[in-house]
């Protein structure tokens, strides 16, 4: 039986409180309406038993440079056509090898947050990681020589977390930049120095996969 989407496994920190209203929104929510349009994030009823799936996350700049903060969509918001500042949830601090997250927001953040902190934290370059289903891609992976993590591997896991950090030091993911999950159904993630190249990346192999199954 498949695994649930969308189930948060981690140890949370929430503080329920809205998200700094200094933080620029614009397009971070501009690429997720874009991803939402081509059904790369979103929620239907015959897919993943009706649970929202898909996210996204930009970096946050802070004084303190210990702070590897992100801005991610909230858990379960995959069904909103366009997101406001609520939906989104900030991430004060991560640690995926304790599978622990402090967050602050109005709605918790992704179940995948746990991802999205390890490649920011192994990569002081990303400034975006967007998480994505498409079938196209992920049934194509081997075809279209991607990355991937182990098929025995679940989201949303310190065992997850541990796999991306092995896949960000290979020169193959380094020079791609986008990665399957072969243990979560249809998942893919892509990462950039900015948010226009992270969700290029993902519609550019949407169309690869397109052609590679017209041909075949």
């Amino acid at each position: 039986m498949a695994e649930i989407e969308g189930v948060i496994k981690y140890s949370i920190n929430h503080i329920d409180k809205a998200i700094d209203p200094i933080i620029s929104l614009s397009e971070i929510n501009a690429w997720r309406t874009v991803l939402f349009k081509l059904q790369l994030i979103g929620q239907q009823k015959d897919r993943y038993e009706g649970y929202g799936f898909g996210n996204i996350s930009q970096r946050i700049h802070t004084s303190d440079t210990k702070l590897d903060q992100f801005l991610i969509s909230g858990t379960q918001t995959g069904g909103i056509a366009e997101l406001s500042s609520r939906h989104y949830c900030q991430v004060l601090n991560a640690n995926p090898n304790s599978n622990q997250l402090d967050s602050q927001g109005l709605y918790k953040p992704s179940s995948e947050a746990l991802t999205h902190a390890s490649v920011y934290l192994h990569d002081n370059s990303v400034q975006a990681v967007i998480h994505v289903h498409n079938p196209e891609i992920w049934n194509n992976t081997a075809r279209l020589d991607l990355p991937c993590t182990a098929a025995n591997i679940a989201y949303g896991t310190p065992e997850m977390a541990a796999e991306v950090a092995r896949l960000l030091q290979s020169e193959q993911l380094k020079q791609k930049k986008i990665f399957t999950m072969l243990g979560h159904i249809d998942g893919v993630i892509a990462y950039a120095d900015n948010m226009e190249q992270a969700a290029q990346n993902i519609i550019k192999y949407y169309e690869k996969a397109i052609a590679l199954e017209q041909t075949l």
